[in-house]
Order: C-alpha cells, then structure tokens, then sequence
C-alpha cells in the first residue's frame, strides 16, 4: 500500500485513497482547535473521509455522539470503513446527506471545514468543485441551517482562507450571530495569513483572539503548532 492512501494518527489511522480530499493541515487545524465544553451531541458537516470527526471523538467523553454528513457516496463509504476502524465506532454515525436536507435533534456543537472558493476558477473534475466551492452549500445555507440545528447556546467552527473568511464573519455578524472566537493561521511569522479559524454563537461575548504559525523556523513546527496536535501527529 502507498503511504499516500492513508494518514497515520496515534490513535486511529484515515484512508483517503477514495476520499474527494485528502487529509490536510485544515482539517486538523479545526479539529485539535474546537473547544468541546463537553458537548454531548456534535454535526461535522462536511465530513470527508471522517478525520474531523474522528479527532473529535478522540477527544471528547464516552457519552459524546457525533453525527457526520458527506453528499458523496464514494466518501461517506470510506469514512464509514475509517470508523469501523477506529477505537470509536459507536460514537459516529456518517450520513450521506446535504446539510440542507439532514433532520435531527438539536446539537451543542457544528464543525464544517466547509467550501470556499465563491467566485474562482473550478476544477473539471465534479466531486472536487463540490467539495472545494460552494456550488453545494453557499456559506449563507451553512449559517441559517447550522442556526436550525443548533442548541440556543451552541456554537459553530469553520476553518476558511483569509478572505472567504473574513466574509463569512461579516455575514454571519449582519444576520444575528456573534464571533466569540478568532484565530489567525500562517505557515510563519513572516508570511501574510492564510486561514482564519472562527466560533460563532448567538449571545454576544467578549471575542477571543489567537494566533498560530505552522513552522518556527525551516521546517521545524512551532511550539504552539506541536501543543496543538501533540495528541494526534505521531511525530509530536
């Protein structure tokens, strides 16, 4: 087997062989950086090859349950078999499913490592516009459904690029949801950013500012980057 079909983690390995994309450093960005707050019922939307959703439950209680959905059948089949792997498997369920059309419970918590190219040039191939730009998913579906399945004092995460961010932000604000978590990713210091990590919720808070670089110098990781994934990559 080819090192690139799967991503060893620590605890729990992800093929991705037949996955639209592939493991990447968003996904575990978002997913070592939710703050869980003990969240008992948790929507990764958008799941992929399941990764988020399996960090998540590595992460969070026993009594967690967490709910996936993916729109590709080629993907929720793979995430399935990375679950039925995994030490957690009776903590997930994938669905293939749109967000717009998934029915459920309310949730204390949503993550989506959604599209974001809005106005670009798009891939041929179907499966990786879908999953790279919102022509599935607008990022104003994302917001009022995420609103429709969230508790009153939920919250959403998202990981986007600086600008399709930075929008999201500005139209989440003009609709009635508050930012109360931000973090500014680079690859380094000296380097213009590249990913904002955002929390939304609908009662105003005082917003929590962070920043994070990927590497401290060359190709050495910083140190906030290595506590930050500690618990996952195999080489922290």
């Amino acid at each position: 087997m080819r090192v690139s079909e799967k991503f060893d983690f620590k605890q729990f390995t992800v093929y991705h062989d037949r996955a639209t994309m592939k493991v990447g450093t968003d996904a575990v960005i978002l997913g070592a950086w939710v703050q869980l707050n003990n969240a008992k019922r948790i929507l990764d939307i958008g799941t992929g090859s399941g990764v988020i959703a399996l960090m998540l439950a590595q992460r969070s209680s026993s009594q967690t349950k967490i709910d996936a959905i993916e729109i590709s059948a080629a993907d929720c089949k793979q995430a399935n078999e990375n679950v039925d792997r995994s030490p957690w498997p009776a903590k997930i369920q994938i669905h293939q499913t749109s967000l717009q059309q998934f029915e459920s419970d309310a949730f204390d918590l949503i993550v989506s490592n959604p599209p974001y190219f809005i106005n670009s040039f798009k891939p041929p191939h179907a499966k990786r516009t879908n999953a790279r730009h919102t022509e599935t998913l607008t990022h104003l579906e994302l917001l009022a459904h995420s609103k429709r399945l969230l508790k009153p004092n939920g919250r959403l995460n998202v990981i986007l690029p600086i600008t399709e961010g930075s929008q999201l932000k500005t139209l989440a604000e003009n609709i009635g949801w508050f930012n109360t978590r931000l973090c500014v990713f680079r690859s380094r210091s000296n380097k213009p950013p590249e990913r904002l990590l955002l929390e939304f919720q609908f009662e105003k808070k005082p917003l929590l500012e962070e920043r994070l670089n990927l590497y401290e110098k060359d190709l050495e990781w910083s140190a906030n980057y290595r506590d930050l994934t500690k618990e996952f990559y195999l080489s922290c």
